[in-house]
């Protein structure tokens, strides 16, 4: 069984690499499902890990739904990607009623050329998941990854045991929740790989009071953070 752990930092990819895990999707910022690391961290990945690394391309949080700027900026990452030798590509595109946009998906796939494919977790919003499965396959997409469409693989075993016997040409990998007292259930039921992030919180400071900067009101997935211009013309009005 293949063991991708997603890493999201430089220690995180070295601390799996020595653990044995045999490949890694790289991202940052966890805490809202990832999103595309820097230049630094991917170049500092690539110089010293040795084992495949597939890349997170996902502009911003929120929703999988982008504009043709925001596409552009994917496929800009994805020439980065390799010029920098990475093995693999995570992403995908949703159409705002929560199916597949085929167009934008098979776009993406082309510019990773001969990299590997993964369709992410954005599988996991659309409305038949077994017409996208269809669909994703004819793409020719390499793995999906999803937990069934639940917060967890484990509450979406069911639906993805019934995905996994529709594959034909792709490999479906549960993620979301898989833990080292769970994980042979999945290798039970036939699955050929398992995405985690094996993440432990480490503290780096001792106890304070100083104020947060994690900022809830942030974290949505219907919406979109936006600067708005109205706010900023009304701002430098009264300043300037």
């Amino acid at each position: 069984m293949l063991v991708e752990v997603c890493a999201n930092s430089l220690q995180s990819a070295l601390n799996a690499q020595k653990a044995g895990a045999d490949r890694i999707e790289l991202c940052a910022e966890l805490a809202v499902g990832g999103i595309t690391p820097s230049y630094g961290l991917l170049k500092s990945v690539r110089e010293q890990i040795s084992i495949p690394v597939h890349v997170l391309i996902r502009p911003r949080s929120g929703d999988f739904t982008y504009s043709a700027d925001e596409l552009k900026i994917m496929k800009e990452n994805i020439a980065l990607c390799s010029q920098l030798g990475f093995e693999g590509i995570v992403s995908g595109v949703l159409k705002s009623n929560y199916t597949l946009n085929v167009e934008q998906t098979q776009e993406l796939i082309a510019a990773s050329g001969d990299m590997r494919f993964t369709f992410h977790r954005a599988f996991d919003w659309v409305e038949d998941p077994f017409k996208t499965l269809s669909q994703l396959e004819e793409l020719g997409v390499d793995y999906i990854l999803t937990s069934g469409q639940q917060k967890s693989a484990v509450a979406g075993i069911e639906l993805l045991k019934r995905l996994h016997a529709k594959t034909k040409n792709c490999t479906l990998m549960p993620g979301g929740g898989v833990r080292p007292e769970n994980v042979m259930d999945f290798k039970k039921w036939g699955f050929g790989a398992v995405h985690l992030s094996g993440v432990k919180f480490l503290r780096t400071l001792p106890e304070t009071n100083k104020v947060s900067m994690n900022s809830p009101l942030f974290l949505k997935d219907s919406e979109v953070a936006i600067t708005d211009s109205n706010t900023i013309i009304d701002i430098v009005n009264r300043v300037k």
